[in-house]
């Protein structure tokens, strides 16, 4: 059940197709880019003297390289460990430490970050950058290896959580993981055909790159900026030179995009799909997209544990405008991938009635096989076969998932649930509201009380008195912000999720700061 297969099938089947292109430049088409998979998995398997299972890690920008280092790592029946490049020098060299990684694969950017690292890790046997002779050599010199077998429960790629609140925690995502989530992405997403193409704006350590593998399979072009990162204006400037193009973008990302000057002007007819998730999409925002680049929008919603398949709210449920819960629909998830089962919980472990917010969890062929060297962590996550997501959600009576919010974020105040997301709902319905973060900190009397941080759209766009009107006019009386804080911006990490520990945290320090 090797996931490999998928590239030697598209290279039989369509092997002159375009692969690969490095912005404009077609660099593969498929047969190229097969056979120098094969290649490097003989170099890993034998130069290397990598068996089987062992890990090999990827600290890259976006780069062409990534498609065929996963491929040919797979290839080799090895786990592929790709690293967000973002990541602090500390935590690169934890989850290459924990990992167990051997080899380290990095872009030409990184090269000197990973000269220091390879001198604090000493399991690390070699570290190849991707623009070095050696690389070339070992993707082009001697013959394709044979594949190997793998079975559908082995691992097959080390998905790194974010680690907002912690150490990050390696999900190990199995080949069978990986071909449900691919299946999912036609059945529940979007189509694909030959002709299309996928922008890697977004990380290849991530999102991005657990969608080569569909696109691979209907031998689609994988196309990566010149940039190797997310620049809307290069973007826009692609989309003149490609046709049937599909890219996934975090809200944020969607949200500059939108803002960027050359957005009017921009080749939409050749855009085909934004698939946007991973951080809350707000109803204004996604409105505003729709106004802009059209009905060109598919949500989806998942975790590194089930990667990219919970739920999905399709391109055809986005122009569903004349429903009468039209914008009920929008400010959900979508319903449930067509391969997982989905659920809400409370406390006690009983599925909730429709309407009524509990735990989302979700079991099924895409939900991982734990966390890499954490039974204590993995124990706590998978409980009878599901996955227990830490987010809070309800359905409605036709099945669609709206999320309340993460459960450590919610609020308690006098008893009552509040939940964050329906807050910052209200407060962004203000025209010189740009984001906002809602959080609570400790109150004597009520047990917690709302706090608002908001970034304005310009100087002077909104005050306190504006926001209390509105939150009067949409929200009840116990959940409106009792304080607000203006800010130039929202703390995030690499991957565009506001961090509202560190908030939090800036909380706790102004009160220490009044009790001194």
């Amino acid at each position: 059940m090797n996931v490999a297969y998928l590239l030697i099938r598209s290279a039989r089947s369509s092997s002159g197709q375009p692969a690969i292109f490095a912005g404009e430049r077609q660099l593969h088409d498929y047969a190229a880019l097969a056979t120098r998979a094969a290649v490097l998995a003989g170099h890993l398997a034998h130069d290397c003297a990598l068996l089987p299972g062992d890990r090999v890690a990827l600290v890259m920008t976006n780069n062409p390289s990534y498609v065929e280092l996963l491929f040919g790592i797979w290839h080799a029946g090895l786990v592929a460990v790709p690293i967000n490049a973002k990541l602090h020098p500390r935590e690169l060299s934890y989850i290459l430490q924990h990992s167990g990684a051997r080899i380290c694969f990095v872009s030409a950017d990184l090269e000197g970050l990973a000269t220091d690292l390879k001198t604090e890790l000493p399991q690390l046997e070699r570290m190849v950058g991707v623009d070095s002779k050696e690389y070339r050599q070992m993707a082009t010199a001697g013959g394709p290896a044979a594949i190997v077998p793998r079975a559908a429960d082995d691992v097959a790629w080390l998905f790194y959580t974010s680690g907002t609140t912690g150490r990050p925690k390696g999900a190990m995502l199995t080949h069978r993981n990986l071909w449900a989530m691919t299946l999912a992405y036609f059945t529940d997403v979007d189509d694909i055909s030959p002709r299309d193409c996928i922008f890697h704006a977004a990380p290849m350590s991530h999102g991005s790159g657990l969608y080569i593998l569909p696109h691979v399979l209907q031998a689609a072009a994988q196309v990566i900026p010149e940039s190797g990162k997310f620049d809307p204006g290069e973007i826009f400037d692609l989309l003149a030179a490609h046709r049937g193009v599909s890219f996934f973008a975090a809200p944020t990302m969607v949200k500059r995009l939108m803002d960027h000057p050359t957005s009017a002007a921009a080749r939409l007819e050749n855009l085909k799909t934004i698939i946007y998730g991973g951080a809350p999409m707000y109803l204004e925002d996604i409105r505003r997209a729709l106004d802009r680049f059209g009905q060109k929008f598919v949500q989806i919603y998942g975790q590194g544990e089930s990667p990219m398949t919970i739920t999905a709210l399709s391109r055809a449920r986005h122009a569903e405008v004349d429903h009468p819960r039209y914008l009920e629909r929008l400010a959900s998830v979508g319903t449930p991938h067509s391969v997982v089962d989905v659920r809400a919980l409370d406390e006690r472990g009983r599925e909730q009635p429709v309407g009524e917010a509990g735990e989302v969890v979700v079991r099924g062929d895409s939900v991982m096989r734990g966390y890499w060297e954490d039974p204590q962590a993995t124990a706590a996550a998978l409980k009878e076969g599901w996955l227990y997501t830490g987010d809070v959600g309800a359905f409605d009576r036709d099945g669609f998932l709206t999320l309340k919010d993460r459960s450590k974020d919610l609020i308690i105040t006098g008893g009552s649930n509040v939940y964050p997301r329906e807050i910052e709902e209200a407060l962004l319905k203000h025209g010189g509201v740009r984001e906002a973060s809602v959080v609570g900190r400790p109150h004597p009397d009520w047990g917690e009380e709302v706090v608002a941080f908001i970034v304005a759209s310009a100087p002077g766009a909104v005050d306190e008195a504006a926001l209390d009107s509105l939150c009067r006019e949409n929200i009840a009386r116990f959940k409106r912000p009792k304080a607000y804080r203006f800010v130039d911006s929202l703390p995030k990490n690499n991957y565009g999720k506001v961090l509202k520990t560190e908030l939090r945290r800036r909380l706790a320090e102004e009160r220490k700061l009044d009790e001194s």
